[in-house]
């Protein structure tokens, strides 16, 4: 896809269930990949060799000069295996340095390397392009009403993602009653 190249919606395909088009965990793993299309082909197309989660940690590592791997994971919602490969591919790419604490030799903390910053100086105004590209159809009022939305059923549901973290059941089931 190219810059040039508005993305349209897939089309609803009238053999789905009617009731999939309204289930938000369908919509959000659609928006999802839609998202992440949109984000490879603007930054390949800027000739960058990003992916949206090695932009986060590079972002998170700038702001936090020095934090350790553990704490970048969590601040980005990866697991702590999948956050060692993201920052080897950084640190081979010559964008970030490990270095090893002095008070616990096995903790590495992460520093941004002046390439680095270059990149991100870089990608930051095409991945401001994304973000309107993927909320294009909606208005100010309607991408601040979402965000909020979105981050409020985040907070509902808790770290999900993360294989050491539970739902909170309770809420969940606040959230089933509330639907019916």
């Amino acid at each position: 896809m190219s810059r040039a190249e508005p993305l349209s919606a897939a089309p609803v395909s009238a053999e789905l269930p009617p009731e999939i088009h309204a289930m938000p965990g369908h919509l959000i793993r659609r928006m999802h990949q839609a998202s992440q299309a949109v984000f490879d082909a603007e930054i390949a197309a800027a000739g960058f060799d990003l992916t949206s989660v090695q932009f986060a940690a590079l972002t998170v590592v700038e702001a936090r000069p020095g934090l350790d791997q553990a704490s970048l994971s969590t601040a980005i919602a990866f697991d702590r295996a999948t956050t060692g490969g993201v920052v080897d591919r950084l640190e081979a790419k010559g964008l970030v340095r490990r270095e090893i604490s002095k008070v616990d030799r096995r903790a590495r903390h992460l520093h941004i390397e002046p390439e680095g910053q270059t990149v991100l100086s870089g990608v930051r105004p095409v991945v401001d392009r994304v973000q309107g590209i993927i909320l294009g159809g909606l208005n100010a009022a309607e991408k601040a009403a979402f965000l909020t939305l979105l981050e409020k059923a985040l907070a509902t549901v808790g770290d999900a993602t993360r294989s050491d973290a539970k739902i909170d059941n309770r809420a969940a089931v606040q959230l089933r009653r509330a639907a019916k």
